[in-house]
């Protein structure tokens, strides 16, 4: 029974470290395409057929050059493709032009005087 549970938890544990590995573009089967977020079995056969078709991909972001696969899908992905062991870089913070306005300090009222009591 230990031992049944031992093996159990150690293949939990390599699950879920290749489900955090990254995925190579060139190299991949279609199950591990599938693994990526947004990538269904139509998209993952999509990116093997163009990789037979074309060659390797020369850089991650050569993935958008699969039909069906444009930026939006591209950034769910980047962060867990590679193409020859090179990770795709992070993308840049978005630089702005304005500062955020600073929200102008409530106003409190202030409080009501009492009012004398009314003479009968």
């Amino acid at each position: 029974m230990l031992k049944k549970l031992f093996i159990t938890l150690l293949a939990s544990f390599a699950l879920m470290s290749a489900a955090f590995a990254v995925v190579d573009l060139n190299t991949a089967n279609q199950a591990q395409l599938e693994s990526l977020t947004g990538i269904g079995p139509a998209k993952a056969k999509d990116i093997i057929d163009f990789r037979t078709k074309n060659g390797p991909f020369k850089s991650a972001e050569d993935v958008m050059k699969v039909p069906g696969i444009k930026e939006g899908t591209y950034a769910k992905i980047k962060g867990e493709i590679s193409v020859g062991g090179k990770v795709a870089a992070p993308a840049a913070p978005v630089k702005t032009d304005k500062m955020p306005k600073a929200s102008a300090p409530m106003k409190t009222e202030k409080p009501a005087k009492a009012s004398a009591p009314a003479k009968k």
